[in-house]
């Protein structure tokens, strides 16, 4: 099969594999239905930092530095060293990222997908390998409840009104360590997403925004690839959250394919609503990241699941644009992850 696939997807004939995975989180994640999965928590909000974006450098460097520890310590010949690093976040400029990532001295691919920003990194860093560029990089990306609703809605202590349809950022980042062996997930394929506006304009609403590209990824990536929603154990989203996951499910229905028995929602799986208040569910780049390292990824590394489709969720917001009054676009990166 040639790695160029369809209109817009790539088959991986070297399939990198995940060596190592590492979750980081806050105490609200920590109180959730995968609690007991994550390999730390961290208690403190701040995380003995100054401010929220200090903290959530401090996150990131903690998952990436006990991602590399994890990748170090394998049995065997061993993983070569990092050679890159592919993270982002949804600060401006990234600066949860530069400032996080500082003492680690690897070169890096500064990313911005929103919410999606691991499944890009994941794809790049797959190709990096894939390529022979590195013998081993990282991926990596992070959010914080405290800087996002700082930076894209209200100061915590304006105490404003969250409607149903809101979703709970996730505190805590998520790392993987990609080489071309040493690990027991591979990355057979991916389909890159394209950028996808319906005008919708409620902030409150990110489900609503990212649905129909979530919807345009995985329908091209099964027409790509010649497959069947029933080709995978599990079809998994970011962040769409109970009402985006409603919208995905009837359009990816229009289009011909019915996902509603493959389809899990990262941001369901991580909060429970009626205990935790969280809403529609749970949002940011760490959402989909921690998720997939402290419980999907296993379950492929088991053999429990076969083949997982991996579709990261964003909505490309912008204070900037929305004051405009330009709607919100939204993006979803699909990676196709199997059991070695």
């Amino acid at each position: 099969m040639n790695t160029i696939i369809g209109k817009q997807s790539i088959c991986f004939q070297r399939p990198p594999q995940i060596v190592s995975a590492a979750s980081v989180v806050g105490k609200k994640e920590s109180e959730g239905p995968l609690g007991a999965l994550f390999d730390e928590v961290e208690p403190d909000p701040m995380a003995g930092q100054a401010t929220w974006e200090e903290a959530e450098s401090a996150l990131q460097k903690r998952a990436a530095q006990l991602a590399m520890r994890k990748a170090a310590e394998l049995p065997g010949p061993g993983v070569p060293p990092v050679r890159y690093l592919f993270s982002g976040d949804l600060l401006g400029q990234l600066i949860a990222t530069s400032f996080g990532v500082m003492d680690l001295k690897l070169p890096l691919f500064g990313l911005y997908g929103a919410c999606s920003t691991i499944g890009e990194a994941l794809m790049l860093g797959a190709m990096t390998v894939q390529g022979g560029y590195s013998e081993a990089v990282l991926a990596l990306t992070s959010s914080h409840f405290g800087s996002a609703e700082k930076q894209f809605r209200f100061p915590l202590g304006y105490g404003g009104q969250r409607p149903l349809s809101a979703t709970w950022t996730v505190t805590g980042s998520g790392a993987f360590v990609l080489s071309g062996s040493g690990g027991h997930a591979k990355i057979t394929g991916a389909t890159p997403g394209k950028v996808i506006d319906y005008g919708v304009k409620d902030s409150m609403n990110m489900g609503a925004c990212m649905a129909p590209a979530a919807c345009d990824t995985i329908c091209a990536h099964l027409a790509d690839f010649g497959r069947k929603p029933e080709d995978y154990d599990a079809i998994v989203t970011g962040d769409l959250g109970n009402v985006g996951r409603k919208i995905l499910i009837d359009l990816t229905a229009e289009r011909g394919y019915d996902i509603s028995v493959r389809h899990q929602d990262c941001g369901i799986l991580i909060f429970d609503p009626e205990k935790q208040d969280t809403h529609s569910g749970g949002s940011g780049c760490a959402c989909s990241a921690v998720t997939l390292a402290a419980y999907l990824l296993p379950k492929i590394e088991r053999g429990e699941w076969k083949r997982m489709l991996f579709v990261p969720t964003g909505a490309l917001l912008s204070t900037v644009s929305f004051n405009e009054g330009q709607s919100v676009p939204g993006i979803a990166h699909a990676i196709v992850i199997e059991h070695c």
